[in-house]
């Protein structure tokens, strides 16, 4: 009886641990535990406990922590930025590099915008995309940039 309370309490700190972190790391100890107290109750030597211990919780990490985080990374909403990539800007000053200057309209905000290709001068009216956020800085690529490179990685695929 001393096994079955051993592995139920180890279970629970499992339990807490996870609770207090919401890291998905130790759920998956609190079930090889609840399993080796079963075996425990069962009458089942100290080494099949500590195996079936081992053996549920690296299964049950290895299958199902993968769908875990995917479901849970769904439901985390964008920040304002992250949220921007991808998103259609308007040029509303000349964009060059090389001199450090550049500005774009997206959502009724300007920002300072920069091109990915360094040596690209994107005029004032110009339609560009957003694909990344470097500090307070798009990244941007016109949008007949954007579109040659879906089509061209399309062709390789």
């Amino acid at each position: 009886m001393g096994a079955v309370l051993c592995w139920l309490l180890m279970a629970a700190i499992f339990i807490v641990i996870e609770l207090v972190t919401l890291g998905l790391t130790t759920i998956w100890f609190a079930g090889g535990a609840f399993v080796a107290a079963v075996a425990a109750a069962l009458g089942a030597d100290l080494v099949i406990q500590v195996i079936l211990f081992l053996v549920v919780s690296i299964v049950l990490l290895v299958l199902t922590r993968p769908i875990a985080v995917k479901h849970l990374d769904a439901n985390i909403e964008k920040t304002n930025s992250e949220a921007l990539i991808g998103q259609t800007a308007v040029v509303i000053q000349e964009i060059n590099n090389l001199d450090g200057v550049g500005q774009a309209k997206v959502n009724g905000m300007e920002w300072t915008a920069r091109a990915k290709k360094e040596d690209e001068i994107i005029p004032v009216g110009t339609n560009v995309t957003i694909v990344e956020i470097s500090g307070v800085k798009l990244i941007v690529e016109t949008e007949k940039d954007v579109t040659t490179e879906v089509a061209s990685d399309k062709k390789e695929a």
